[in-house]
């Protein structure tokens, strides 16, 4: 079977278009898992960090930002160690702590393509002890979030107490 010039032609061209789209794709993929840092106008970021916020401060400010926020899938694990779920943090946020002065100290959003988000962000409050004593309580913590069905929810964190200074 002779080949035209005009198939040759043709071959190297959907060989080359083929090529193309490979390397781009190659280089969209790459990009959006090396992920991006959202820009301070973001507005998909500035919601979830208010979420984070209210999260924060919720033993001196109650919300319903579990309820609202918490994925049932949810697992999370504590600075002491342990590992909880959503309905323990809403059986924990019935009674209520005593806290003071909670406050957000700042959070970053990372995104890792359309739907994963991933916080970064620290936080403070002022607890007592068993003895009523007062004491500073520092968080720093990374929270991924995940974007079901148009919502986003908080399904995973990793807290941790901030070191004393």
């Amino acid at each position: 079977m002779q080949r035209t010039r005009f198939d040759v032609q043709w071959m190297c061209r959907c060989a080359l278009a083929v090529l193309l789209a490979a390397t781009s794709l190659t280089t969209a993929t790459a990009q959006s898992s090396a992920g991006r840092w959202a820009d301070a106008n973001d507005p998909v970021a500035k919601q979830l960090i208010e979420l984070e916020r209210k999260w924060a401060v919720l033993e001196c400010e109650p919300s319903n930002v579990v309820a609202e926020a918490v994925a049932e899938d949810f697992v999370g694990t504590a600075p002491e160690g342990p590992i909880y779920t959503k309905a323990d943090l809403m059986k924990r946020h019935e009674k209520r702590a005593e806290a003071s002065g909670c406050k957000l100290l700042g959070a970053r959003v990372r995104y890792y393509g359309p739907d994963i988000a991933i916080i970064y962000g620290s936080e403070t409050s002022v607890r007592k002890d068993s003895n009523g004593k007062p004491i500073d309580r520092g968080l720093t913590w990374t929270d991924t979030w995940l974007k079901r069905n148009g919502k986003w929810q908080i399904i995973a964190v990793q807290d941790m107490a901030t070191p004393k200074r």
